[in-house]
């Protein structure tokens, strides 16, 4: 008889070795040049963008709000536990992945978020909603698709990824103060079942108050690693390299990590950690009132989201791992677990309690974030919401108890599988609607080179006009950038 596990493993080989390798790389390399290396030639503009981030009306948050929402999604299990799984299933130069597939994703992330922004809509309550299921029915006009997206992006992140991070928080809680997993869950239902009962408004309060504060004390940790162990600094980047290509196992005479093992895991868990190309931060992006009010604006505040998450906050945890002397090939240590005990050894027994008390806060606020994006593709489905979407909060909460009491491996191979087919549909979307990221990035960028602060002019676009709702993109007067 055919196992769960069994099913699992067939659609994570499926689309793993194959489809989505190819896809994510190609796609980040698409838009990459198609924009110019947007992500390298504009790299201060993405700061720049950020100056006003806080600006916002009554059917918006502010872009603040926006990025500290997606990165609340984005930074969490995948930056602390992530980057432990991906060294320990593929070695170091898992890590070089990593980062080229954020680098990559940067572009990726700038035309899913500029779409997102473009085609959204303010639901009955006159919040803006959007995301990859909105402009794949209103810029392709295939509905059908963005009903497969929503399904997916509803079990994945309503589901399957609240389980995830829900047993991270549960090992990290075990490992540092022998908490019962079920208490765990039990306490992780009642705080997070506060918050998403409260609506859009209070997960990105939530997130804006969060967020910062954690990212700030985990990077300050991490620097004070980085400077004591400076000297190490050097081997590290050698032992990355080389095991990326092969180089370090080769001289080793043993294949234990091979290129395409070190490449699978770097860009699975490189996809889980920064979501550039899946099509969930364009949800958050799609909810702001961005300043500059262009929908390329956005794009911006979300390829830093990227760069943030994987660049900064994972390599983080990467020279906290590989600068301990606790990472060990082939040992059993893994996920977080392997993490707490890299933290104790630079800095004493506080190290583990300060990553588990990490852990619970930016997987927390993951929890949130993430059943955000499945609210706003639950109302998409079906626009008379209110009963089903009391329902599915409650899902979404036996969910959360569900992964806090399961086994590591089963919930992550879930994770893949659905990220996975999320991916796919929401990547074959923005290749389908290239052509108007590149008009929307060369717009912006016209009006940048006059020294104007862009904006957009739906009058412009008589081709895009009848596609986008009345009164979201009505012309603005900015005042300054």
């Amino acid at each position: 008889m055919t196992t769960l596990k069994q099913i699992i493993d067939l659609f994570n080989g499926l689309l793993w070795n194959s489809v989505l390798i190819y896809l994510l790389i190609g796609v980040g390399v698409y838009f990459t040049i198609r924009l110019g290396f947007i992500q390298f030639r504009h790299f201060g503009h993405m700061f720049k963008v950020m100056k006003n981030s806080r600006k916002a009306d009554k059917s918006g948050i502010s872009s603040f709000q926006a990025l500290c929402t997606s990165l609340a999604a984005r930074v969490g299990t995948g930056n602390m536990a992530g980057v432990a799984f991906a060294l320990t299933a593929g070695g170091p130069g898992a890590v070089f992945w990593m980062w080229l597939i954020a680098m990559l994703g940067m572009a990726t992330a700038f035309a899913e978020s500029a779409l997102a922004q473009l085609y959204k809509t303010r639901d009955e309550d006159g919040n803006y909603r959007g995301g990859p299921a909105y402009y794949m029915e209103k810029g392709l006009g295939m509905r059908w698709m963005g009903v497969l997206f929503s399904l997916f992006l509803i079990l994945a992140f309503g589901m399957v990824f609240n389980a995830v991070q829900a047993n991270s928080i549960a090992d990290a809680m075990h490992q540092s103060f022998g908490v019962d997993a079920m208490w765990v869950g039990v306490a992780l239902v009642i705080l997070s079942g506060v918050i998403i009962f409260g609506g859009l408004r209070k997960v990105a309060r939530t997130a804006e108050l969060v967020v910062p504060v954690m990212a700030i004390a985990y990077l300050g940790i991490a620097f004070y690693v980085l400077i004591a162990n400076i000297e190490q600094v050097p081997g590290v980047l050698a032992m990355i390299v080389k095991s990326a290509f092969g180089w370090h196992e080769a001289a080793a005479g043993g294949l234990a990590y091979t290129i395409k093992q070190a490449m699978l895991q770097g860009i699975k868990r490189g996809l889980f950690s920064n979501e550039a190309g899946m099509g969930s931060a364009p949800n958050a992006a799609a909810s702001a009132t961005p300043y500059p009010p262009h929908p390329a604006s956005q794009g911006y505040v979300q390829m830093l989201g990227v760069f943030m998450d994987t660049i900064v906050i994972c390599t983080a945890t990467v020279a906290i791992i590989l600068m301990s002397g606790e990472y060990q090939p082939g040992a059993e240590v893994e996920g977080i677990v392997l993490t707490q005990r890299a933290m104790t050894a630079h800095v004493g027994s506080w190290g583990g309690i300060f990553v588990a008390t990490a852990i619970f806060f930016f997987a927390f606020t993951s929890i949130i974030a993430n059943y955000s994006y499945a609210e706003t593709n639950l109302m998409f489905l079906e626009h008379n919401h209110k009963t089903g979407l009391n329902i599915f909060r409650v899902v979404v909460l036996v969910m959360v108890m569900f992964g806090a009491m399961s086994k590591v491996q089963l919930v992550w191979d879930m994770a893949d599988v659905s990220m996975g087919l999320m991916a796919v549909v929401n990547l074959i979307a923005i290749i389908l609607l290239s052509g108007t990221v590149i008009k929307l990035s060369k717009d912006y960028n016209e009006q940048l080179r006059q020294g104007k602060v862009p904006s957009f002019d739906r009058s412009k676009y008589p081709e895009l006009d009848e596609l986008i709702d009345e009164g979201i993109w009505e012309k603005k007067k900015p005042t300054e950038l």
